[in-house]
């Protein structure tokens, strides 16, 4: 298990500095662990800070409770935002981590894990005991534990509702595990929080977080019917495929920033309620919650020798599926980003599901409606078209075990639109779109001639980003 006392010294003081001083930069970086009470907490939390002789820290909560730690009832180490620098370079080992935080495990189980990954079940349970000191099944309970308890904390969500969103199979088994890791029942750790009346809840990151540059992103691309975007509100519709653990599920989500704190307000409606939790996990990819801003800008501000062309605070405003990213991206081939818009709008408004509880707002069009309609909506070449409609004959097909590569078999995508995808859809954060029109209008503009994009990685995707907002 990876403590502090294998990390070099100068993060040791780094780390005693930040939990002192409550900075907010460091929120899910690490976690205390107080010797003397037995519970472990966010660097942020309001509580006395205990002395340093009384402090063991951990670079993930999962590791705390580990090493026989409980969760601190104040400031919640299950509402911290997560960390990439406790994953490290590993591509298995985080594919792995996201595939378990989006309930790989909680209806399926480790060798058909182990198979998508394309690793033996065996060399699975050595990575996360290497990592982690605990088996994968381990670690996917914690979650669910986790994610409980900020159920509980923060919504009115029936008891049976709260396991179901968590991954519980039955009231017992939830109530058994709240006891077993916890140390509290669930009707006691509800009399913790501030239930609402339906479903909100506090989505954390570390600052900064330059949310009206975000929204101005998306308000420019809002698809009407789909999408809404207020003053600082970003809300849509969504529906999530059924998967080998997990039924589909469809609804809409609305967020909107607090005040006073690093956290934005997530208003959520999901039928069924059991695809809550995988729900959070990609809406914290769409929303880029968990990137450290300030390391990424440093790294671009070094590898380029400047700063006037980074945007502060800015994150990857996400786009929520790689099938949509495919149709948005073909759609806004050679045309304007709003006539791209248009077109768009009118597939959905077309072709788009209806909401039930929502009479003006629509999903997104399923692939194999798209593919069996001729798209006359769309006014555009025949070629375009017919590109659209074999994609999504294509990916009704082969999708949902595809990867983004493989579109690049299909005529009318290239290059262009595959790592568009990759970027925003799958949250890729070393994407260079160095052929895209305005990313060389940006380039032009600066005086420095010899801006090498080798030097950017592994931030490429945000350099792009960064030189889009200059335009």
């Amino acid at each position: 298990m990876t403590k502090i006392n294998s990390i070099e010294l100068q993060a040791i003081q780094d780390w005693q500095r930040a939990r002192l001083a409550r900075d907010a930069r460091f929120d899910g970086v690490f976690f205390v662990a107080v010797k003397t009470t037995g519970i472990f907490c966010r660097p942020i939390c309001p509580a006395v800070p205990p002395k340093e002789h009384n402090v063991e820290y951990f670079t993930h909560a999962v590791q705390a409770y580990g090493a026989g730690y409980r969760p601190c009832l104040r400031c919640r180490p299950d509402s911290a935002p997560g960390s990439w620098a406790w994953r490290g370079t590993d591509t298995t080992f985080q594919r792995a981590l996201a595939l378990i935080d989006g309930g790989a495990l909680q209806g399926g189980d480790m060798p058909a894990l182990a198979e998508r990954l394309g690793i033996s079940d065996r060399y699975l349970r050595r990575l996360f005991q290497t990592r982690l000191g605990m088996s994968p099944k381990a670690y996917s309970l914690f979650g669910q534990v986790m994610f409980a308890k900020k159920l509980l904390h923060e919504t009115a969500l029936p008891m049976i509702d709260v396991a179901g969103a968590a991954g519980f199979q039955s009231l017992r088994r939830f109530n058994d595990a709240c006891q077993k890791h916890l140390k509290m029942t669930p009707s006691a750790i509800r009399r913790q929080g501030e239930p609402s009346s339906d479903v909100r809840l506090t989505l954390a990151y570390r600052p900064p977080l330059n949310w009206q540059h975000m929204l101005a992103f998306w308000r420019a691309r809002a698809v009407e019917g789909l999408e809404w975007v207020t003053e600082d509100a970003y809300g849509r519709t969504f529906t999530l495929p059924a998967t080998d653990y997990a039924h589909a599920a469809k609804g809409w989500f609305e967020f909107s920033p607090i005040a006073g704190k690093h956290g934005l307000a997530m208003r959520v409606e999901v039928h069924p309620p059991s695809a809550l939790r995988a729900l959070v996990h990609r809406v914290r990819q769409l929303l880029d919650l968990d990137a450290d801003v300030i390391a990424i800008e440093q790294h671009l501000t070094d590898a380029t020798g400047a700063a006037d062309w980074l945007t502060p605070g800015l994150r990857i405003p996400g786009i929520w599926s790689p099938f949509e990213a495919g149709v948005r991206a073909i759609l806004g081939q050679q045309v304007s980003v709003a006539a791209a818009r248009t077109h768009v709008t009118r597939l959905v408004e077309a072709l788009g599901e209806p909401v039930e509880a929502r009479h003006v707002q629509r999903y997104f069009p399923a692939p194999e409606v798209i593919a069996s309609n001729p798209l006359d909506m769309l006014k555009m070449p025949t070629a375009r078209r017919d590109t659209v409609r074999r994609f999504a004959a294509w990916y009704a097909e082969h999708g949902t075990t595809s990867k983004v590569e493989d579109w690049l078999t299909l005529k009318g995508i290239g290059r262009w639109t595959v790592d568009y995808a990759r970027m925003r859809a799958l949250g890729d954060p070393d994407v260079w779109l160095g052929t895209d029109l305005g990313v060389k209008k940006a380039l032009a503009t600066r005086a420095d001639t010899t801006f090498d994009a080798d030097r950017l990685a592994p931030w490429r995707s945000y350099a792009t980003f960064h030189l889009w907002s200059k335009l």
